[in-house]
């Protein structure tokens, strides 16, 4: 039997999508409600905690339902539909149980719990991510937790994190990202709830002699604008959110011992015998419009060393079979990754620390004809050639010297002229372009152009059907340029950061349809800076067409893509889900488990729905 968990909540969480909920609560607290160690509003009625069951009220208070349970820690979603998921811990069993509620139906219904976390289970809360799926924090006495997403047939697992020991209480501002811990003895701390991205971690307020909370954090309730907690003491405090910033705000309530949140979003405190409003000058910034989100077809294995390993990918075509194409990826601890399209390694070449990787075919030299790729080599400060066979096997063919003393990124172009040039890069901005020519059946390199960006580059694309060479620096944005090595390459803004484009600005790639030429096409970029890839057109006047995100795919259990560094993509078709090309993006951090990093696989056909390009 299928434990299903999709519930498909759409409200942003108690504090910023209670617009849903009914306003039958609005104003009265019923009487009856008095006893709940913990309440949470629901449409048309509550969710009450009291010592040993979890109750269905409804707006006048009388009971509709219960669900027997020595419990504690209710959280809450509902959606706009009324349909509301809860989550509970089980004190006795030390799991937590999700509850599927319907007040106006008058029914609770118990999920299957979450499976054993092998530890005690302090505190627990729910998450709705910008991709509106939902998780579950759950956190132990010493510290240990996990985010487990609830969506789809069963509870996934998606990473383990590290939070303070002694929390004993947890909370998610939805609409902020941002994952609330209260520590007893500490304080109240703040930190990425979205698994994908680098983690992060922030005092909202600690106790003294850093801060002004007595005993530190008890209980806490995100609250529209901010968050709102009840020190050891009994003491209640507020503070408003501005950015990453926590600026405390008045409120006068003493001998509190827990807080919540009404259907209006309204602050209540639980003091002595009964729960009142509490006043709080607070109110909810506009959101930002969330991106589009895309799903990855597929992933590859991930790489065979932990950290930041994996960096660069390029596409292989097979000649007379798509299906039989290649993703050649760069792990910058090891040498060069071979996978099919279904994401299985089937080669690795230890050729030492690789960055970025690029690959050309059919490239003539004279009589002689090549697939090849290059890729640079950090240890050595050299560009390494290899040969690419009919049927995709790769070899090593050359290491090739530059004057780069930290050498990074680099991408190739076919002149018309026949041969390759290889555009490679400094960490100091310098870039090198190389013809790489053949004499005496071996390889060479001559420099035969020279330029600068004014700080760190890394990603850069040549387009061949317009002689275009596109240059990400990574904290300025995407330059344009000449690709032939006869002009003066004179280097012209494109996008600059601090708009659609975050820095780092990093891979850059080409999507151009055969049969196309020079005047149509779109280069895709990552905005590593908020975890997303801009979309504009490769000719002049560069119009932006888009960004989005790479999001869970809940059915093939792969994660989303975040801190991407590098990436490709072709047109090709490449038969089923990518017969109108393919992206590949380089994922900094793998989940669902947790593990090295990997590539994920995106069809452009989902890119192009979701942005509404031609």
């Amino acid at each position: 039997m299928k434990h299903v968990f999709t519930i498909s909540l759409l409200a942003t969480g108690l504090a910023a999508g209670l617009s849903a909920v009914s306003a039958a609560n609005a104003g009265t607290i019923p009487a009856a409600l008095a006893k709940a160690r913990d309440l949470a509003p629901l449409p048309h009625g509550w969710l009450v905690l009291d010592k040993n069951a979890l109750r269905l009220v409804d707006a006048a208070g009388r009971e509709r339902a219960s669900l027997p349970v020595r419990g504690r820690q209710l959280d809450v979603r509902t959606d706009s539909a009324g349909n509301t998921l809860a989550l509970v811990i089980d004190a006795n069993a030390e799991r937590a149980v999700p509850v599927r509620a319907d007040a106006r139906a008058g029914t609770l219904a118990a999920l299957p719990a979450l499976p054993a976390a092998g530890y005690g289970i302090e505190a627990a809360c729910l998450y709705r991510d910008a991709q509106q799926l939902t998780h579950a924090f759950l956190v132990g006495k010493d510290g240990q937790a996990e985010q487990w997403l609830l969506d789809g047939d069963a509870p996934a697992r998606v990473r383990r994190l590290a939070l303070p020991p002694h929390v004993k209480a947890c909370r998610a501002d939805d609409a902020a990202g941002t994952l609330y811990a209260a520590e007893e003895g500490l304080g109240l701390w703040a930190y990425r709830a979205d698994a994908e991205g680098a983690p992060a971690r922030q005092p909202v307020a600690l106790a003294p002699p850093f801060g002004k909370l007595a005993d530190g954090a008890h209980a806490l309730a995100v609250v529209p604008g901010g968050v709102a907690a009840a020190d050891g003491k009994g003491g209640l405090h507020a503070w408003r959110r501005t950015g990453a910033a926590w600026r405390a705000v008045p409120v006068n309530a003493k001998g509190v011992e827990n807080v919540a949140v009404d259907a209006d979003g309204r602050l209540l405190a639980h003091v002595g015998k009964g729960w009142k409003a509490v006043p709080l000058a607070l109110t909810a910034a506009a959101p930002e419009a969330p991106l589009p989100v895309v799903l990855p077809r597929t992933q590859t294995e991930p790489v065979a060393r932990a950290g930041d390993a994996a960096d660069d990918p390029a596409i292989w075509l097979h000649p007379r079979d798509p299906a039989a194409s290649r993703v050649l990826g760069t792990n910058k601890k090891q040498g060069l990754l071979v996978y099919d399209l279904q994401g299985r390694q089937t080669q690795l070449l230890e050729a030492g620390r690789l960055n970025n990787v690029d690959v050309r075919q059919d490239v003539s030299f004279g009589a002689e004809r090549f697939d090849l790729a290059l890729a640079t080599q950090r240890d050595e400060n050299s560009m390494v050639l290899f040969t690419i066979a009919a049927d995709g096997t790769v070899a090593e063919a050359a290491r090739l010297p530059t004057e780069l003393e930290e050498i990074y990124g680099a991408c190739v172009f076919r002149p018309a002229g026949g041969g390759l040039d290889a555009f490679v890069n400094d960490k100091d901005g310098r870039y090198l372009h190389y013809r790489i020519g053949r004499a005496a059946g071996k390889f060479t390199a001559q420099v035969v152009r020279r330029f600068r960006t004014a700080s760190q580059p890394e990603g850069c694309v040549a387009d061949e059907a317009s002689g275009q060479l596109f240059v990400g620096e990574e904290k300025r944005g995407l330059w344009v340029t000449d690709a032939d090595a006869t002009r003066e390459p004179r280097l012209t803004m494109v996008l600059p950061v601090g708009g659609v484009l975050k820095a780092d600005v990093e891979g850059v790639g080409i999507y151009r349809a055969a049969g196309d030429g020079a005047g149509r096409g779109y280069v895709v970029v990552s905005s590593q800076g908020n975890d997303s890839y801009v979309v504009l057109d490769a000719a002049p006047p560069y119009k932006v067409r888009g960004a989005f995100r790479i999001g869970v795919n809940v059915t093939a259990g792969i994660d989303g893509a975040s801190e991407t560094d590098g990436l490709e993509v072709t047109s090709a078709n490449l038969g089923g889900p990518f017969a109108r090309g393919m992206l590949v993006v380089q994922d900094g951090y793998k989940r669902m488990p947790d593990g090295p990093q990997n590539f994920k696989l995106v069809a452009w056909d989902d890119i192009a729905r979701a942005l509404g390009l031609d």
